[in-house]
């Protein structure tokens, strides 16, 4: 059974924004990168790790293949809620229902369990890979959330090829995301440019930023009491009453 990590569960409101670029403009640059299928991967540093730090690690992820297994039903409910609440968005990208759903709750899964809020997961994901299982960068990053090989050697079961697996990529994405944010004291500007390779500069931050503000509309399920209206929250978007702020007019 998976354990939580032996990090802080916190995430700090940290975020900067790079002068001479306005919020519309980054919202639709980061709309055009989730339509053409283009990633804007880059390539995670490798670092020296304490023995601490790595055993930590180690432990978060695992030494075999992760499965989804809720802390409790309310859990279970409110990931089931959030997913149904963002698959019309997922359409396109992902058209069979069953592959669509099982990603949703397993972004939403592994970035509670890390103590991220899914929806920035899921705007990671989609400047990083757009939604792309398979992609892999000119650096050789793979997966949804773009892991350099190197991971898997320094904290993982050795295998690569392993990146490739749905909620073993998101696991180690979201492990890593977490533990840069506590090297950065929780400031998710720095963090997010530590992931990406790109540290200090405002470019791969905002992009992340724009493009989770676009999936937040899902979590208000997640919020305390908010196992009491999720399924109706899902349902009415499932029926229109309720569109991701992309599709609204």
């Amino acid at each position: 059974m998976d354990t939580a990590l032996p990090i802080p569960a916190s995430l700090h409101s940290a975020l900067r924004f790079g002068r001479g670029r306005s919020a519309a403009a980054l919202v639709l640059g980061v709309a055009a990168l989730g339509l053409s299928g283009a990633a804007w991967a880059g390539a995670q540093v490798e670092e020296p790790l304490a023995d601490s730090v790595r055993t930590a690690l180690s432990a978060a992820i695992g030494r075999t293949e992760p499965v989804l297994v809720f802390a409790d039903a309310t859990q279970r409910q409110q990931c089931e809620a959030w997913s149904r609440t963002l698959e019309e968005r997922l359409l396109k990208r992902k058209p069979e229902e069953l592959v669509r759903r099982e990603f949703l709750q397993t972004v939403c899964y592994e970035a509670k369990r890390a103590g991220l809020e899914p929806s920035l997961v899921l705007g990671l994901i989609q400047v990083e890979s757009g939604f792309r299982k398979y992609a892999i960068s000119s650096v050789g990053a793979r997966g949804y959330m773009q892991i350099m090989p190197f991971w898997s050697r320094t904290i993982g079961n050795g295998d690569p090829s392993s990146l490739f697996h749905m909620q073993t990529n998101i696991r180690f994405g979201c492990v890593i995301l977490r533990h840069y944010l506590d090297v950065e004291r929780g400031n998710l500007f720095m963090a997010l440019g530590r992931y990406n390779g790109s540290r200090g500069r405002a470019e791969y931050p905002n992009m992340v930023t724009a493009a989770w503000h676009g999936w937040k509309v899902a979590d208000a399920v997640l919020s305390p009491g908010g196992a009491t209206t999720a399924v109706r929250v899902a349902d009415a978007a499932a029926a229109g009453a309720i569109k991701p702020a992309s599709l609204r007019p």
